[in-house]
């Protein structure tokens, strides 16, 4: 076996950084050398992330102080990694970037979703998109890897197959309403999720406009045309957890064994990606709630024979495979080791 790489963890305090911490530190090919947080520099991680306690003896550091390494995670806000980009490339040959900087081959997709120009646009050929099911060849040669939108994730996942075997109405479009937990919205409190305003919540915080609609129509392919997607976002009573409720409309004659043989075209070989329709029982379609902690996308479908519409179903950790699950994932590709490494965890039932 080969030496272990080093990695660093560049804004390692928030919720997806102490989850890729979590992952790393059990990872059979990495060392984890240094995780910072200018907030909390000079700390234990255990004290941020205390299910770490007796796990890890790192404490942060501040950015300024982070050392050369193989590879470097960047788990900071939006927009911060675009203006730093040089420095972070001068520090480390490899790059997982978890923001949402350089998701989107189009610099002019950022002032449409995200409201503000890139800073820095000849960056965005550089990175490969990080979702292996549909990059996973570009991404085993990147250098510089993207991290997915959580919400973009479970979607994709749920309508792709579809697209790839010619059966959706794309003139129809996909409407998708994802509902997802409150981890979803960073560890930094606000108004909205002060524990009196954010429990028992079912709150529609983003019912058009939401910008992980952009990362969607990308990985269709169709950017500049047809379909249109139409996505809704819910908030729900629940930490962790996405699931993209997604309905689309297919080609006349198209019957529920085509919707099979293109479900298992896509998936069938992919190892974190199960599909899940079962005739009885309680879990007959995706449910977010067995995924938590895991890197697994359960995908379902459902076809309505009378009007043609399919509705499509996923579920994942918000944290994990649309997050820092994914990013190990994209690791795991772009080194050419097992894709499962450091990522067998199956969930826990009863939870």
């Amino acid at each position: 076996m080969s030496e272990p790489i080093s990695v660093s963890i560049i804004g390692a305090s928030g919720y997806t950084g102490g989850e890729l911490l979590r992952l790393l530190l059990d990872h059979p090919h990495v060392t984890v050398q240094q995780v910072t947080s200018e907030r909390n520099a000079g700390a234990f991680v255990h004290f941020t992330h205390p299910n770490l306690r007796g796990r890890t003896k790192l404490q942060f550091v501040s950015a300024e102080e982070v050392l050369p390494c193989d590879l470097l995670f960047l788990c900071l806000p939006h927009g911060s990694a675009m203006e730093k980009i040089e420095h972070y490339a001068g520090l480390a040959e490899r790059i997982v970037d978890l923001s949402a900087d350089f998701r989107l081959r189009n610099a002019d997709d950022y002032v449409r979703w995200y409201g503000k120009p890139h800073t820095n646009p000849t960056w965005l050929a550089k990175f490969v998109y990080g979702l292996p099911e549909l990059h996973r060849e570009e991404m085993r040669a990147a250098r510089y890897i993207s991290g997915v939108g959580c919400n973009a994730t479970a979607t994709t996942l749920a309508i792709y197959p579809l697209f790839a075997a010619g059966l959706a109405d794309e003139v129809r479009g996909v409407i998708c309403e994802v509902k997802v937990g409150s981890s979803e919205g960073g560890n930094k409190a606000s108004d909205a999720t002060h524990h009196p305003e954010r429990a028992g919540v079912m709150r529609s915080f983003a019912p058009t406009g939401h910008r992980h609609t952009a990362e969607i129509l990308q990985a269709l392919g169709r950017v500049d045309a047809q379909p249109a997607v139409h996505l809704s976002a819910t908030a729900i009573d629940n930490v962790r957890g996405v699931l993209a409720t997604a309905h689309v409309f297919v080609k006349p004659g198209t019957a529920e064994k085509d919707l099979f043989k293109a479900y298992r075209q896509v998936y069938r070989n992919e190892p974190f990606v199960r599909i899940v329709k079962e005739r009885t029982g309680l879990y007959r379609y995706p449910e977010p709630k067995i995924l938590a902690g895991s890197n697994y996308a359960d995908v379902g479908f459902e076809l309505d024979a009378a009007t043609g519409r399919v509705v499509a179903i996923a579920a994942i950790d918000n944290l994990m495979k649309g997050a820092a699950g994914s990013a190990v994932q994209a690791m795991n590709v772009m080194y050419g080791w097992e894709e499962t490494a450091g990522l067998g965890f199956a969930g826990l039932h009863p939870v």
